[in-house]
């Protein structure tokens, strides 16, 4: 190696060296293209304030949830649900138009966005990020009072002189239990010593009730990540033979996403042959794909912050068996009823009679047998849906009966390890005033459609494969 090449390396070794020692670790945030107008985002912070009898408290991430150099930052959802920003370091304050006469009341603004100070090293090495001293912040935030985040405390202290009762976002007993990253705990913490005296409450479940409801630029979104789910599944569709591998499959789906905007997925994409068909969550995507085996993908897009979720089961060879067909079928049947019953007032998840998910376990329960006759409503093993959003298990609670406005999922399934055969159908659903729209309709569900389109693609590539 030259002395100049020498150098080189020696230089990309110290820069590797200050990456690891603190700037380069700083996260990037996840490019959301689109957003929905200013207007939108105090809309809601204002039905918020309608809500509550004292100030709500809300922190975005921190950019530190996880070091590795893959992590791409991403916004704590409620936050960003009534921000719409998307930089980390950030905190929220909404304060209600009533006051506590018997503490005086506060006389302060009624929304503070509080952003960090510039911090010119960081910017280097991640760009520029908003800061209060922004010419123009209020146009560029949509508040007419951004801060810097140090004055938060002392604005807390102060709010607390007026007011005995506190919101923000409490944790989850089960996060204080398995650990992780503490985000609401250590904030939590945070507020009770800054208000002392002052009861804190959760706002989780008041905008958890907002989020479930879409607007039309959420549905707008959303359509878009159904849109470019489809696209990949149809790839998906036309590429699928044996001697491919789980992860080809799952990297050309990813693919698409990407060249159609995309930001990321919605979750870890999920593609599983043969005995990987009966695993929920299989992420492994090691397995070489063999004649005969089913393939189970749930694999969907993310766009504007906003996850699609999709499953499709396909034959590896094009053509289903006998036994996969019948089972296909089941739980194709299954989908279909609840499909047809699914309306504003039903319930979507819970054993209790009439729900979606009776409806769908009712229909698998008394449709097919296992490898030994018995029934297979033992087989289906999980939820028959959720919300979908900024989360792809998105706020709000699945046994709320169902409105016009929510979008949710209708995925059964029936798992047979012993029989290497796993069959999810999952599809998005818009409930409407009258019942629903399936949005990602233009994907084939039917055994026939699927193996046509399958069969037309085999053709083109000559059928060598």
């Amino acid at each position: 190696m030259s002395h100049t090449g020498m150098a080189r390396q020696l230089c990309w070794a110290l820069a590797m060296l200050c990456i690891a020692a603190g700037a380069g670790r700083e996260a990037k945030a996840q490019q959301r293209r689109e957003r929905e107008p200013d207007s939108v985002y105090a809309e809601r912070r204002a039905k918020l304030a309608a809500e509550v009898d004292g100030p709500v408290v809300l922190f975005g991430f921190t950019g530190r949830e996880e070091y590795a150099q893959t992590y791409v930052f991403a916004q704590e959802d409620n936050f960003y649900y009534l921000t719409g920003h998307n930089e980390e370091g950030a905190a929220l304050v909404i304060v209600p138009g009533t006051k506590d006469k018997a503490t005086g009341g506060w006389n302060g603004p009624r929304e503070i966005l509080y952003l960090p100070a510039h911090d010119s090293q960081k910017e280097r090495w991640n760009g520029p990020r908003l800061s209060p001293s922004d010419p123009g912040i209020a146009e560029k935030t949509g508040f007419a009072t951004v801060k810097l985040f140090q004055e938060l405390r002392g604005d807390i202290e102060e709010l607390a002189k007026s007011f005995s009762r506190f919101y923000t976002i409490l944790p989850y007993e089960k996060e204080k239990e398995n650990g992780g990253y503490p985000h609401e705990e250590e904030w939590t913490s945070w507020l009770e010593a800054a208000a002392p005296k002052a009861k804190i409450g959760d706002a989780r479940e008041k905008i958890g009730e907002m989020r479930q409801v879409k607007s039309p630029g959420e549905l707008a979104f959303l359509t878009k990540a159904i849109e470019l789910s489809l696209d990949a599944h149809f790839e998906a569709m036309r590429m699928m033979r044996p001697g491919l591998y789980e992860y080809q499959v799952a990297a050309r789906m990813v693919e698409v996403h990407a060249m159609g905007g995309s930001e990321g997925e919605g979750y870890a994409p999920i593609v599983g042959a043969g005995l990987n068909s009966t695993v929920l969550h299989y992420d492994k995507l090691a397995k070489r794909i063999e004649p005969g085996d089913i393939v189970l993908m749930d694999v969907a897009a993310q766009y504007a912050g906003y996850s699609a979720d999709i499953t499709r089961t396909l034959p590896a060879d094009g053509k289903f068996t006998p036994r996969q067909r019948e089972i296909y079928e089941v739980v194709l049947g299954a989908q279909n009823a609840a499909l047809a019953a699914c309306k504003p007032g039903m319930v979507l998840t819970g054993r209790k009679h009439g729900t979606l998910f009776d409806i769908a376990y009712n229909y698998i329960n008394s449709h097919g047998k296992d490898s030994h006759g018995e029934r297979l409503g033992p087989y289906f093993i999980h939820g028959l849906g959720h919300h979908i959003g900024l989360d792809v298990h998105d706020a709000g609670a699945s046994s709320r009966p169902l409105a016009a406005g929510m979008v949710v999922t209708l995925e059964p399934g029936v798992y047979l390890p012993e029989e290497n055969l796993g069959v999810r159908i999952e599809d998005d659903v818009l409930v409407t005033d009258t019942g629903c729209k399936l949005l990602s309709a233009r994907l084939p569900r039917t055994v026939e459609e699927i193996e046509k389109v399958m069969a037309e693609a085999a053709q083109k590539r000559g059928g060598n494969d």
